[in-house]
């Protein structure tokens, strides 16, 4: 896990957009309690998702700093909605995506994630073809509850990423949700799963 850094003026750093069209630019955390996305972490999961990027719609759920979801507008996603709690950091979001030139693509949406993924109103919204989970590492049970219930969102063949605790490996399986793969950096993991248009039992 990667703790949020100072950056000049006593803000906190969530690190810089990596490539793209706001390579460089710097993004603010909501606070030193969060976990932005290091930087070797974005690296890998963008150079998995890139062939998929293009035109692609974008569901960033426990957002934080809005990172790794700018991350995908940056490199050509066509849309994306940040789902976050914490009032401070759907504020941040916000500010983030002015900084990056990006808010035109993008919706904030202050909600709690379960609340959002249950709501029938937000079919309108979907399918997702791409979608991160990344909820604080002390609350593993969210992760869970929201992958449950996320697959019916995500078009057949989309991505649906976790960045968790490596202790806390979420199932192989999950609905209409199949691992596909999984990259582990130190105590971070990255674990992907595709849509599948069959039913994949819990285990």
């Amino acid at each position: 896990m990667t703790a949020a850094g100072r950056a000049s003026g006593g803000r906190v750093s969530a690190g810089r957009v990596i490539a793209g069209a706001a390579r460089s630019i710097r993004l603010e955390a909501p606070g030193t309690g969060t976990r932005p996305m290091a930087d070797r972490v974005k690296q890998t999961l963008f150079a998995i998702l890139e062939p998929d990027l293009p035109g692609a719609r974008v569901l960033d759920l426990f957002a934080g700093s809005g990172a790794a979801g700018i991350e995908a507008l940056s490199r050509g996603a066509a849309a994306a909605a940040f789902v976050e709690r914490d009032p401070r950091a759907a504020s941040i979001i916000a500010a983030n995506l002015r900084r990056t030139g990006l808010a035109h693509l993008a919706r904030v949406i202050r909600a709690d994630v379960g609340a959002y993924l249950r709501d029938p109103t937000r079919a309108a919204d979907e399918p997702w073809d791409l979608v991160i989970l990344d909820p604080p590492y002390d609350q593993p049970g969210d992760l869970l509850a929201a992958l449950q219930v996320v697959g019916p969102r995500v078009g057949t063949g989309g991505w649906v990423v976790v960045k968790h605790f490596w202790r806390d490996a979420p199932p192989a399986g999950v609905g209409l949700l199949a691992s596909a793969r999984e990259r582990r950096f130190g105590e971070t993991v990255l674990t992907f799963y595709r849509r599948t248009d069959d039913a994949v039992e819990d285990g």
